[in-house]
């Protein structure tokens, strides 16, 4: 019974303790996740002030509706985790329970048995009366093990009646932590749908802007050309110089090391949020049309340094109409390109480090001082999703 006992309470303390874990997670990521709806409240306040509705405000505030989905994502997950752990303390109570009725059972047989044995005759007596000094000697280890017992199973008792009132404890305590979390969701819930009538209205005022929005696709277009157009010129001269000399080992490694820090590639700016993703993506407003993103871009408020996110050489410093200055820095076989630059502080051909700043983000002070960076990855000319090299948590 008692090693029974022990394994259902290490089972138990197992399963808590992982529980503990995750919930710290949720915890943890429901923070960070709010601190940055802080963030993107900031940058709405700085364009509202502008009062011109725009494509930028329309993403940013779809960049909020995905975070505080997030945060409602999270608070289910936890009051999931409380539920659970509401089950396995039921449980965990019950079984304990059942066990203390059995233990004292057991323990009452014991004293009344032992009892019976004695009357009459005391333990001394009982060890007095044996035949020889082996027997007399049996004898008292036999009494010494009967009153560790029931010493043993009096503790046993004690320690499972304390289990089952500190298990009774944290049931009391997820249940409140539950109305505490379903309180907050109820609050998120709200807060989402403000946000998303929002959303709604500026998608109804922007409608009426189609041909300028037309435009302002087009020329997104125009500069996404001219930047592959400048990659491609870059890959070529790197073709033309490697067919005169072999690709040296240090930037086989360089690539090779480039590759190996998928996922882990520190974010080229310090604060800011992705306001466009990479790849083909329906139009926020005009019906039936689709836009292509060869890159990401990370919005930012006010002066917003950047920094080259590997080791690499500087291949080009571009000017780009729409776009100011354009830095691509090659890593091996693979590039990262750092569009709407401004101050820039490095110069073709210079070899930098991973964090080096290379300029600023140009600070759009028509716009609420917003600076979007774009921000573009790519194996020669083979473009690549951006978010799948840089960190998910800056």
């Amino acid at each position: 019974m008692r090693k029974f006992v022990i394994s259902v309470a290490a089972f138990f303390v197992t399963a808590l303790a992982l529980f503990c874990q995750t919930k710290a997670e949720l915890e943890d990521q429901r923070r960070k996740t709010m601190e940055e709806i802080s963030y993107v409240d900031n940058l709405l306040k700085e364009t509202a002030r502008e009062k011109s509705e725009g494509l930028s405000e329309l993403r940013i505030i779809g960049n909020k509706l995905n975070l505080r989905e997030n945060v409602l994502n999270g608070l289910k997950e936890e009051i999931d985790l409380l539920n659970n752990r509401i089950s396995l303390n039921t449980l965990a109570i019950s079984m304990m329970e059942s066990d203390l009725v059995v233990l004292r059972k057991d323990y009452e047989k014991a004293v009344l048995n032992s009892y019976r044995s004695s009357k009459g005759n005391s333990e001394i007596g009982y060890i007095l009366s044996a035949k020889d000094f082996n027997q007399g000697y049996k004898r008292l280890k036999y009494l010494q093990q009967v009153t560790k017992f029931r010493r043993n199973e009096t503790e046993l008792i004690v320690d499972l009646k304390n289990e089952v009132e500190i298990s009774r404890k944290k049931l009391e305590a997820d249940l409140s932590k539950i109305s505490e979390l379903k309180s907050r969701q109820e609050e998120q819930k709200i807060l989402l749908q403000g946000e998303q009538n929002r959303k709604q209205r500026i998608v109804k005022s922007l409608s009426n802007k189609e041909k300028q929005l037309q435009r302002e696709l087009e020329e997104k277009k125009r500069i996404a050309r001219r930047i592959e157009s400048e990659i491609a010129k870059v890959i070529e001269e790197e073709r033309k110089r490697s067919a005169k000399a072999n690709v040296s080992p240090e930037q086989k490694i360089l690539g090779d090391d480039f590759l190996e820090n998928k996922g882990r590639l520190p974010w080229p700016v310090d604060k800011g949020v992705i306001t466009a993703r990479f790849g083909v993506h329906s139009h926020p407003v005009l019906k039936y049309v689709t836009e292509k993103n060869s890159d990401i871009e990370i919005t930012s408020l006010g002066n917003t340094p950047v920094k080259s996110v590997f080791k690499g050489i500087v291949a080009s410093v571009v000017s780009i109409q729409g776009v100011n200055m354009t830095i691509i820095v090659r890593h091996g076989k693979y590039y990262t390109v750092y569009s709407n630059l401004v101050n820039i502080k490095v110069k073709k051909g210079d070899r930098i480090e991973t964090g080096q700043e290379i300029g600023e983000v140009y600070n759009d002070s028509e716009k609420g001082n917003e600076a979007v960076l774009k921000f573009m990855v790519t194996e020669e000319q083979n473009e690549m999703d951006p978010e799948l090299w840089i960190s998910k948590k800056k």
